[in-house]
C-alpha cells in the first residue's frame, strides 16, 4: 500500500473529528455520530483508492453510509496521476467514525475518530457481536492466555514488566457484565480504571510502554477488536480475543461472514493479517495520548496518531487547520 495514503487517511479522521467535536456536550449522541459518519464518508470519496468498508456502521439495510460492503474512494485521481491501466489499489477499510459517542455528547474525555486500512483481505470481516478481549503491552504478549484465571494473567503481566502486582493498572468497561471480573481483579491487589466507553482508545494506551496502563480486559464490540488489532500490529502490543456467540442468530451471522470456528481465540495477526497496515486516529475530546479538537478564532487545531507497518512508523501529528483569509493569525 502506498505510504502516501497515510496522509489521505489522516485528513479523513481529522475531518470526522472536527465535525463531531462541533456537537460536543450537546447531549445528542446520535447527532454526534451522524456528523462524524457524514464527514468521514465525504472525505473517503477523495482518497485515490478502490476501497471497501469491511468494518463499519452495520449492514446496508441498517446504515445509509459506511455500511459493510460499501465501496469508497476516487479511482479517477489515481488515473490522473499517470497510472492509467493499473487501476487504484484495492483497500479494505475498518472505521469507527466516533468511538465514544456518549463521551462526545457529554464532553467526557476519550472520544476519538478512527480508521484502519490494509490491502484487500488484510482485515477480518467481523460480525457486529461482542468479543472477549485481553490487551497487553509488548513485553507481556507471550505470557498470558485468554482462558487463564485473571489472577494468573495479572501476575504474569507484572513479572514481564518487572513490577509488583499492585503497581498494575487494568482498564475495564464499567458494565454489569463485568461485576465478577472487577471483583477478581481487585482480589489480586491490582488497580482498576473503570471507563464508561472507549475500550479501543484504552487499548492503544495500554500498548504504549510508560503510559500508566498495563492491560485492558473484558467484553466489548468485535468491530472495535479488529481496529484494536490493527493498532497492536503497529505498536507490537497484543490482543487476545474470542467472539461471544449466544444465539442461533449470532451463529448464523458468523457463518454469513465466513467464520466457521466461533470458539477460536484470535490474536492481532489473525484479526488484522495485512502486510501493509495503516491506523489513523484523531482526538475528539481530551485523551491520554491526544488532545481533543480545539476551536479558535482563525481555525481549528487537532492532534492525531498515524501508524504504519510498512514502513514501520508511529507519528503524532499536531495540525492547525487555518481559515482561508488574508488576515489569519497562527497561534501555537
Amino acid at each position: 500500500m502506498d505510504t502516501d495514503l497515510s496522509l489521505h487517511f489522516l485528513r479523513v479522521v481529522e475531518q470526522a473529528a472536527i465535525a463531531c467535536a462541533q456537537t460536543m456536550g450537546q447531549g445528542d449522541a446520535h447527532k454526534s455520530d451522524r456528523a462524524a459518519v457524514e464527514a468521514m464518508r465525504r472525505e473517503l470519496d477523495a482518497v485515490p483508492i478502490d476501497g471497501t468498508i469491511v468494518i463499519g456502521e452495520g449492514e446496508r439495510d441498517k446504515a445509509p453510509m459506511l455500511y459493510i460492503g460499501e465501496n469508497v474512494g476516487l479511482a479517477s485521481v489515481w488515473r490522473a496521476g499517470g497510472r492509467a491501466g493499473l487501476g487504484p489499489p484495492q483497500i479494505d477499510i475498518a472505521v469507527d467514525p466516533l468511538e465514544g459517542t456518549n463521551l462526545c455528547s457529554t464532553g467526557a474525555p476519550g472520544a476519538i475518530a478512527v480508521l484502519a486500512a490494509a490491502e484487500k483481505g488484510g482485515l477480518l470481516h467481523a460480525p457486529d457481536l461482542y468479543m472477549e478481549k485481553l490487551v497487553v503491552p509488548p513485553p507481556s504478549r507471550g505470557v498470558v492466555d485468554l482462558d487463564a484465571p485473571v489472577g494468573d494473567n495479572l501476575r504474569a503481566i507484572a513479572r514481564s514488566l518487572e513490577r509488583d502486582l499492585d503497581d498494575l493498572v487494568v482498564v475495564v468497561l464499567d458494565r454489569p457484565r463485568h461485576e465478577q471480573l472487577i471483583a477478581d481483579i481487585r482480589a489480586t491487589g491490582a488497580r482498576i480504571r473503570l471507563i464508561a466507553d472507549g475500550d479501543l482508545s484504552a487499548a492503544i494506551v495500554a500498548a504504549v510502554v510508560g503510559s500508566g496502563v498495563h492491560a485492558v480486559i473484558g467484553i466489548g464490540g468485535a468491530p472495535e477488536g479488529v481496529l484494536t488489532a490493527a493498532a497492536m500490529r503497529c505498536l507490537n502490543g497484543e490482543i487476545f480475543a474470542r467472539l461471544v456467540v449466544r444465539t442461533p442468530e449470532d451463529e448464523a451471522r458468523c457463518q454469513a461472514m465466513g467464520i466457521r470456528d466461533t470458539k477460536r481465540i484470535y490474536r492481532s495477526a489473525d484479526l488484522a493479517p495485512g502486510q501493509s497496515l495503516i491506523f489513523a486516529a484523531t482526538g475528539v475530546t481530551e485523551g491520554s495520548l491526544m488532545k481533543g479538537v480545539r476551536f479558535f478564532g482563525d481555525g481549528i487545531r487537532t492532534e492525531s496518531l498515524i501508524m504504519q507497518t510498512a514502513p514501520r512508523q508511529v507519528r503524532f501529528i499536531d495540525s492547525i487547520h487555518v481559515d482561508d483569509r488574508d488576515d489569519v493569525k497562527i497561534r501555537f
